[in-house]
């Protein structure tokens, strides 16, 4: 069967030619302008001996430059392969040997750190551009050929490439767009995702693309300036994660203006408290839907779904065309499924589902057992189908021999007055094995001492659950998709 990512494009600019596709500052491109500059860049790959087989890395920050070089490599039929914009010329460098890029396209702030970085790697820097030539139309694709290599962020040595086929990729922007977000030609998304990341790239750029929706790219997130975006684009779809919500309830607070054509938030990439998604959708009048899933599932999941309901502090029902299930952690070698009710790790099939990691049979090995994908995180499923992430088996603290997951004592420190941000992990202990920590970022203008949240907690958790170490930090760190880096706090004692 024929398919191709690049279709989600082309299909738009044939239905919809004369509206807006992509919104960066004052440039505007409706969809036959965007559809003409990736099959001219295209041409331009192909002339460099570029096309079926070949992988093209793209380094370049939130811009129109990434659309049309993304679709610019699928339609020319080769594989693309987004690299990560915060790393430095050496972790570059892997990306494209490991890859085996054929070029690199960057360009802007980070075309220093490509050159250095293809030039140790051997390749040629591409700037994106529109040559004379021009495609007539976009390359075909088996729907099984490998449309994009996703590096993993490597929080455990080298990062894995993950293979992703054009199926997943445009049945997960299908049924983001359809079914979970309804999209349509009138609506317009804010992107201030990072397109490199899974998140952005499908369900913020290539969904709304695939609906014919405008896409308002953002290249560099903060409150004020996402809020201000918000106003002045009338926009009516916002994606961000947790860290993004926390920073516009707290821009709002201090601007009189509102969004007044918000319909809808959608929230993924990490586990959003229930108190920030309570003080949010009271300031801005809007919901939040939270989805789950993971670079390897394309990336969507789950989610709250209209069709389904919704239920704040879980992650909804599997989408269209997707399993979810609760599995036997301690049973690595077979998926042995445990009923509703239970903790365990959390595992998926579907046309979601990547084909493995490149040149790693051992690690794919590991993850799709079964046919089924094990995603490493815990979770419980409800008699009613709905899915609540617990944690992530890597960040589970044993205290004392008991189990406590870090998620739950946030969501109580979450909710009091004092608290903007929270983070638990656990530190070595050589009389309980681990000591509960929670690192913490106080709201502007308030004050709490370690045994005002210890005292907190104590009230609301049982004996072996609530924190004994607190820290308060200016910030928490955080990786470049707005997640919270643990690993770093770890290392760092909080």
């Amino acid at each position: 069967m024929q398919l191709s990512v690049a279709t989600l494009l082309s299909d738009s600019a044939r239905r919809h030619p004369d509206r807006v596709a992509v919104v960066e500052g004052e440039v505007r491109l409706t969809y036959a302008r965007l559809w003409d500059d990736v099959l001219r860049f295209a041409a331009v790959l192909r002339a460099r001996g570029i096309g079926h087989g070949d992988r093209v890395a793209v380094l370049l920050g939130n811009t129109a430059d990434f659309p049309r070089a993304y679709y610019a490599v699928l339609a020319a039929g080769a594989t693309v392969v987004p690299v990560h914009a915060l790393l430095v010329a050496d972790e570059v460098a892997y990306v494209l040997r490991h890859s085996g890029a054929k070029a690199l396209v960057a360009g802007g702030a980070l075309r220093p750190v490509a050159e250095a970085a293809a030039a140790a790697a051997g390749i040629e820097v591409l700037e994106v551009s529109a040559g004379e030539e021009r495609l007539p139309r976009a390359a075909e694709s088996a729907a099984t050929d490998i449309a994009a290599v996703l590096y993993t962020s490597g929080t455990t040595g080298r990062p894995k490439g993950a293979l992703l086929t054009h199926l997943n990729l445009v049945m997960n922007a299908t049924v983001c767009a359809g079914d979970l977000l309804g999209l349509t030609p009138d609506d317009t998304v804010l992107g201030c995702l990072p397109l490199f990341h899974s998140y952005g790239q499908s369900c913020a750029m290539n969904a709304t693309l695939r609906a014919g929706a405008a896409l308002v790219l953002l290249p560099r997130f903060s409150g004020p300036a996402a809020l201000d975006t918000m106003v002045r684009e009338r926009v009516t779809v916002f994606m961000g994660v947790p860290t993004m919500y926390h920073a516009l309830t707290e821009a709002i607070a201090h601007d009189d203006r509102r969004p007044a054509a918000l319909r809808v938030g959608v929230s993924g990439g990490a586990a959003l408290p229930v108190a920030l998604l309570e003080r949010f959708e009271a300031a801005f009048g809007t919901e939040i839907l939270e989805g789950y899933g993971l670079t390897e599932t394309s990336p969507a999941a789950t989610f709250n779904q209209r069709a389904t309901g919704r239920r704040p502090g879980t992650v909804g029902h599997p989408v269209w065309g997707v399993e979810a299930a609760i599995a036997d952690p301690e049973r690595e070698r077979r998926v042995a499924l445990l009923p509703d009710g239970e903790v365990g790790e959390v595992v998926v099939r579907g046309h979601n589902v990547f084909a493995g990691y490149l040149d790693d049979p051992e690690a794919t090995a590991a993850v799709l057992v079964d046919g089924w994908f094990r995603t490493g995180d815990l979770g419980v499923r409800a008699e009613d189908g709905f899915l609540t992430i617990v944690d992530r088996k890597k960040d589970l603290i044993i205290r004392g021999g008991f189990n406590v997951y870090p998620r739950e004592v946030e969501e109580v420190l979450a909710r009091h007055p004092a608290v903007a941000q929270v983070a638990v992990i656990g530190l070595p202990d050589p009389a309980r094995g681990e000591e509960i920590c929670a690192a913490v970022v106080l709201r502007h203008g308030a004050t709490a001492t370690a045994e005002d949240l210890v005292a907190w907690s104590r009230e609301r958790l049982g004996r072996h659950k609530y924190p004994r170490v607190v820290r308060f930090l200016s910030e928490l760190p955080l990786g470049p998709s707005g997640k919270v880096l643990k690993r770093d706090l770890r290392e760092a004692g909080a």
